[in-house]
């Protein structure tokens, strides 16, 4: 029995599918049968059954399942021991961060990323906060860009840079020159609305505010994507609030506002999974990424 077979299997039973699996290791769902079918025979047991398309595990995978996550976990806690170097490390890496960073921010620092370590395959994962953090913790992520304030409790965590939120509503003239304006709460109050969902840290920022402001927002629809909300506000179907650095180089039906004396902002900021054996190509990364995500910044400012 061999560590690759153990994760293979691992994989597949996380994934529900051979193919999902394959994708995940980069390699062949053919490979991936010979390996469990060496598996089971090797411990003279059946470990998954077909049940339509998917694959179901039998009993004796669950209980395998168990015995082998505790040794994965071990071997990889003795190679990261081991194996610290972040030069010879090439095992895939993960990173996560939301689509506003990705298009606003992201753009130059990931090519520098990509030339700088050109052997390290990577991989990117468009997705929100929660769901970022959850990949973190679980590590399927080895770091992430994520939105603060959220609990952090479990992660490493280092800010990168505030940006404010703005108010946003339809205009009948394309913008030409970035201007923010001033609004008042009780213009907003009952207002329709297009906002993220409510299950996501950015609708907790907002109903934060405008709870603060006093205003009672009529939700007409929600939706993870904020270049889709923009393009809804676009043709008049109500205010938002989104983050300035979606807005700011957009030349669009639309115009940005503050409400006086309140604002709102979000940190992004790189986080890590906390651990007593941390990736040393992680925090090689994470250093690269605030330098050149700091770089862009002052060209912006």
């Amino acid at each position: 029995m061999e560590i690759r077979q153990l994760e293979l299997f691992l994989a597949v039973l996380d994934c529900g599918s051979m193919t999902r699996a394959a994708e995940k290791h980069y390699i062949s769902p053919g490979a991936i049968s010979m390996q469990l079918r060496s598996l089971a025979e090797e411990l003279r047991t059946d470990l998954f059954v077909r049940a339509g398309k998917r694959l179901e595990p039998t009993p004796a995978a669950q209980r395998l399942a168990e015995h082998a996550r505790v040794v994965v976990r071990r071997i990889r806690e003795i190679e990261f021991e081991f194996e610290s170097s972040a030069d010879s490390d090439n095992r895939p890496f993960h990173f996560a961060t939301g689509a506003t960073a990705l298009i606003h921010h992201l753009g130059t620092p990931l090519q520098l990323l990509r030339q700088r370590f050109p052997k390290t395959p990577m991989q990117i994962t468009v997705s929100a906060t929660e769901e970022m953090v959850a990949g973190l913790l679980d590590r399927r992520f080895d770091l992430a860009i994520i939105t603060l304030p959220f609990p952090t409790e479990e992660l490493v965590v280092k800010p990168l840079f505030e940006e404010e939120l703005l108010i946003v509503r339809h205009a009948d003239t394309r913008t030409r020159s970035w201007h923010i304006g001033k609004i008042q709460s009780s213009e907003l109050d009952d207002a329709p609305f297009l906002l993220y969902p409510r299950r996501s840290n950015m609708r907790t920022l907002i109903d934060g505010f405008l709870g603060k402001i006093g205003v009672r927002p009529k939700v007409i629809m929600e939706a993870d994507d904020t270049a889709a909300i923009l393009r809804m506000v676009e043709s008049g179907f109500g205010y938002s609030i989104l983050p300035e650095g979606a807005l700011r180089n957009h030349q669009g039906l639309f115009r940005a506002f503050r409400v006086p004396e309140h604002t709102i902002s979000r940190v992004q900021a790189l986080a890590m999974a906390k651990t007593e054996h941390p990736r040393a190509l992680t925090q090689k990364i994470a250093l690269f990424l605030e330098e050149q995500v700091r770089v862009v910044l002052t060209g912006l400012a």
